[in-house]
């Protein structure tokens, strides 16, 4: 019989490419790791790994079972809570993963009326950008993952979110961020195009791919002279009059704007804002309240 512990550490040494950086990841000795997989190929009855003088790398059995692993332990994971919530042995645990204009905004609101409401319920949380957050969730790493999508935009087929169970919270529109003594700042909407000539400050290779698309709408390419994913960098770099950028309503919302000047675009950008699990998830009660308080949030912020 295949144990579930067993499938971890394969898991493990999957991504790891080693036994000591599986112990690593999973806190336990290299020996352990060795004496599990060694169990776990004793029970599939065949070699699961190659084990060569740098790294290892997997059988044709074990890319198979790596393959149903994430699936298998996040199926076990929401039954596990589900379970415990219905014996009443815990209140429940969520494991939150939040992009990180939504950490600031979306998330503490949610957490705490979620606490307030059932103190017995364990919240973690870690901050990653889509589509790198679903693929926690569905490795069965988090229970809940915040994400965005920008409609009328390409969506690669791997981006697909068409397994998962799809919460719905707002409607975040996308602004120009200017110095402050641009030309442009301080009148009505902005047409992209305006802005053509313009030096721009982009942000993750996610978000830059969708700058590059909704300018070339537009008619251009953007000259892209900076890239940080760290909001507040943008700002300092707009106001000191080193480019321009476009960012999320919902990231300016926690940050402090000085030197800079918010317009409205035309046409107008906006992107989906949603809570994403799995569908066994969904029916844990831990998980179906906080997706329940996440919504209420969006609504705040909408």
């Amino acid at each position: 019989m295949i144990e579930a512990r067993h499938l971890r550490v394969l898991r493990a040494v999957a991504r790891g490419g080693s036994f000591s950086a599986a112990a690593r990841a999973l806190g336990c000795t290299q020996p352990a790791v060795s004496q599990q997989m060694k169990a776990l190929e004793a029970s599939a009855g065949t070699p699961l790994l190659v084990r060569g003088p740098r790294e290892m790398r997997l059988t044709q059995a074990g890319e198979a079972l790596v393959r149903h692993a994430d699936g298998i332990l996040a199926g076990l994971t929401a039954a596990e809570e589900e379970v415990a919530a219905i014996a009443g042995l815990r209140a429940g645990r969520v494991r939150l993963a939040s992009f990180p204009s939504g950490t600031p905004t979306l998330v503490p609101g949610a957490v705490a009326e979620l606490r307030e409401r059932h103190p017995g319920t364990e919240v973690s949380l870690v901050e990653a950008e889509p589509p790198g957050s679903v693929d926690l969730l569905r490795a069965g790493d988090c229970d809940i993952t915040l994400a965005f999508r920008f409609p009328g935009l390409p969506t690669p087929a791997e981006e697909s979110w068409a397994d998962l169970v799809v919460r719905p919270l707002l409607t975040d529109r996308l602004v120009g961020v200017l110095p402050q003594g641009h030309r442009l700042a301080g009148g009505g909407p902005v047409d992209l195009a305006a802005l053509a000539g313009e030096r721009w400050i982009a942000g993750c290779p996610r978000c830059r791919g969708h700058l590059v698309e909704l300018c070339e709408r537009a008619g251009f390419t953007p000259r892209i002279d900076f890239a940080t994913d760290d909001y507040p960098a943008v700002i300092g770099l707009v106001a000191a009059g080193l480019g321009v950028a476009v960012l999320p309503r919902l990231a300016l919302e926690s940050l402090r704007s000085r030197g800079v000047a918010v317009v409205a675009l035309r046409p107008a950008v906006q992107r989906e804002v949603v809570a994403l699990t799995l569908p066994d998830l969904a029916h844990v009660p831990a998980v179906d309240m906080m997706l329940g308080r996440l919504a209420r949030a969006g609504l705040r912020w909408a």
